[in-house]
């Protein structure tokens, strides 16, 4: 035997090595565990859950929002709603402070949670008064009514989203357009005509506040028959929008 076979010889592994290879190579994959399987597809569909957010966010950036499931819900109830899309410029300005001063009168300074207010819900034990008109769109528009740890969840997953991806302007442009201001109306528009018979472009200071007076509890208040709490509801709203627009807070809607 010639130095060269001796060293191919030498080089080939032993025959019980080469068996445990090819058998390794043949023998088929190890399936997924059933924990890894269920985190793939709930991860999966986490992805498919954002992305669709993620669209609908974007296209109301710019075209008004068809429908949402509350107004779906009563719809069915009450056999039918009332309501009437309105552009910003179709609005009175003033309707867009009253809503401001009560509900968010720190709208333009926060960037959808106002903390301040959710310290004080928080101390006092209650949360009325933490939620911003940004939280209100983001329910109202993209989410449900009923209160659950995954709505709550959701709603401070998204509500970051719609501030960075609206204006300021834009997102009170839908709170308007759809708030519940009676039972089965909603939107300012509707509102404006179901209580006093005008436009939204017409409402007037006292108008505007009354309307803004039901929220956020449009079936047991009345714009047109305002008990003796939406009446000094109503002047506390007044008083706040001119005092909104006189110190600047609502400068990222007006301007």
């Amino acid at each position: 035997m010639n130095d060269k076979s001796a060293d191919r010889t030498a080089a080939k592994p032993p025959t019980s090595a080469r068996k445990r290879k090819a058998a390794a190579k043949e023998a088929p994959p190890a399936r997924p565990s059933m924990l890894r399987l269920g985190l793939r597809w709930l991860a999966r569909a986490g992805v498919a859950v954002a992305g669709f957010y993620a669209v609908l966010i974007l296209l109301f950036a710019f075209l008004p929002p068809p429908i949402n499931l509350y107004q779906l819900g009563e719809s069915w109830r009450l056999g039918g709603i009332e309501k009437d899309w309105v552009s910003w410029d179709e609005i009175a300005p003033v309707m867009g402070r009253s809503a401001v001063a009560a509900e968010d009168a720190n709208f333009c300074n926060h960037w959808g949670f106002d903390m301040a207010a959710i310290r004080q819900a928080i101390e006092s034990g209650s949360n009325r008064g933490a939620s911003t008109i940004s939280q209100q769109v983001t329910k109202n528009v993209f989410l449900w009514h009923e209160r659950s740890w995954l709505r709550k969840s959701l709603e401070a997953i998204l509500t970051p989203v719609v501030e960075l991806a609206w204006s300021k302007q834009r997102i009170l442009e839908v709170y308007l357009n759809v708030a519940e201001f009676d039972e089965g109306v909603f939107g300012v528009q509707a509102a404006a005509q179901h209580y006093f018979g005008v436009d939204a472009r017409d409402l007037t200071a006292l108008q505007a506040a009354r309307l803004a007076a039901v929220l956020p509890d449009p079936k047991g208040r009345s714009a047109s028959k305002p008990s003796t709490f939406v009446r000094s509801r109503t002047r506390a709203i007044m008083l706040g929008a001119e005092t909104i627009a006189a110190d600047g807070r609502s400068a990222c809607f007006e301007g």
